[in-house]
C-alpha cells in the first residue's frame, strides 16, 4: 500500500496544546516527540501525554509515530515499554549506528504491531548505512537527522547543503535498495519561505518521500511540492493506458505523443498514480 509521507511534523510530547492542535493539521505524518523537543524534567509527563494520545486514536487518518529517547538514556527503557504498549503506527529510534541497535529495540519491545523508523544522524550511521537499511525486521523508514549530523561533523548549515550531499545521497540509495521509505531532515529557518521551498525541491530531487517539519506553517508548501502535479498525474495515466492497449502489451518500448516511452516509465507512472490516489484518499473527509 502506498502511504503519503510528504509532510512529517514533529510535535513536542510535553506540550498538551500542541498535541491537541495536531488533530486539525493536514500533515501526512505526526512524530510525537519524547526526545529532543522535551526537557529532562518533562520526560515523564511527555511519555504519559503521548501514550494517552496514541491510545485515544485522536489523530484520524494521520500516520502516528513516537520518537523515544535512546535506550542509553535514563528514559529509554520506560519510553520503549510504554510506547510499544500504546501501539502507534511506528516507533522512531534515535541515535542509530547500525542494525544491532534496531535488533535490540525489537528484542526488548516484543512482538508489537508498531513498525520501526530509524534516525540517521551520526557519522557511524552514514558509514554503516547499507547494513542499517538492510536490518530487516519491522524497519520501514529512515529519517535524516541533519541538525545532529552537522553537529557531529563539526560543520555548518548551508542553504545548498553541499556538505551533506554524500550523506543524503548514500542514505537514499540504501533506502531504495532495501525497499524503505526515507524522509529528509528539517529546515530550521521558519521565516524563510523561499528557502524552505528550495530545500523541499532539493529533497524531492534526491528522491526523498517527504520532509520532517518543525512548524505547522511548513505543512502546506511541503505537501504541494512532494505531491505529483496534476499534469504529472495526467501524463502518468496516459502512459499506463497506452501500455495496456492490446497492441502494446508485452512491448518494452512504445511511441507516445512523438516520443519513445519504455516500461521503466510505465513503472514510474504507476507509482505516481498510486501516490496521487493515496493523497486523495488521505485528504478526503
Amino acid at each position: 500500500m502506498t502511504r503519503p509521507r510528504r509532510s512529517v511534523l514533529y510535535i513536542p510530547g510535553s506540550n498538551a496544546r500542541a498535541l491537541e492542535k495536531a488533530r486539525t493539521l493536514p500533515a501526512d505524518t505526526l512524530i510525537l516527540d519524547l526526545e529532543d523537543a522535551v526537557a529532562p524534567d518533562a520526560k515523564d509527563l511527555a511519555r504519559t501525554q503521548v501514550c494517552d494520545a496514541v491510545k485515544s486514536k485522536m489523530f484520524g487518518k494521520r500516520e502516528v509515530v513516537v520518537r523515544i529517547n535512546a535506550l542509553s538514556t535514563p528514559w529509554g527503557d520506560a519510553d520503549l515499554a510504554a510506547t510499544a504498549a500504546a501501539s502507534p503506527d511506528a516507533i522512531l529510534v534515535p541515535k542509530v549506528s547500525g542494525p544491532q541497535d534496531l535488533q535490540e529495540i525489537e528484542r526488548r519491545s516484543g512482538n508489537g504491531s508498531a513498525r520501526l523508523w530509524a534516525m540517521v544522524e551520526t557519522p557511524s550511521a552514514i558509514l554503516n548505512i547499507a547494513d542499517l537499511a538492510g536490518a530487516g525486521g519491522r524497519l520501514c523508514c529512515l529519517v535524516m537527522g541533519t541538525n545532529d549530523l552537522i553537529k557531529e561533523l563539526r560543520g555548518v548549515h548551508t542553504q545548498d547543503r553541499r556538505n551533506l550531499t554524500a550523506a543524503l545521497g548514500l542514505s537514499v540509495l540504501a533506502a531504495r535498495a532495501h525497499g524503505l521509505a526515507i524522509i529528509d531532515g528539517v529546515y530550521n529557518d521558519i521565516q524563510n519561505a523561499d528557502g524552505f521551498a528550495d530545500a523541499c525541491m532539493q529533497g524531492k530531487s534526491f528522491g526523498f518521500d517527504g520532509k520532517t517539519l518543525i512548524h505547522p506553517s511548513q505543512i502546506a508548501p511541503c505537501n504541494a511540492i512532494f505531491a505529483p502535479s496534476a499534469d504529472e498525474v495526467e501524463s502518468a495515466r496516459k502512459i499506463i493506458a497506452a501500455f495496456e492497449l492490446p497492441e502494446n502489451r508485452g512491448k518494452g518500448a512504445i511511441k507516445l505523443d512523438g516520443r519513445m516511452v519504455e516500461l521503466l516509465h510505465a513503472e514510474s507512472a504507476r507509482r505516481t498514480v498510486a501516490l496521487a490516489d493515496a493523497i486523495t484518499q488521505l485528504e478526503r473527509p
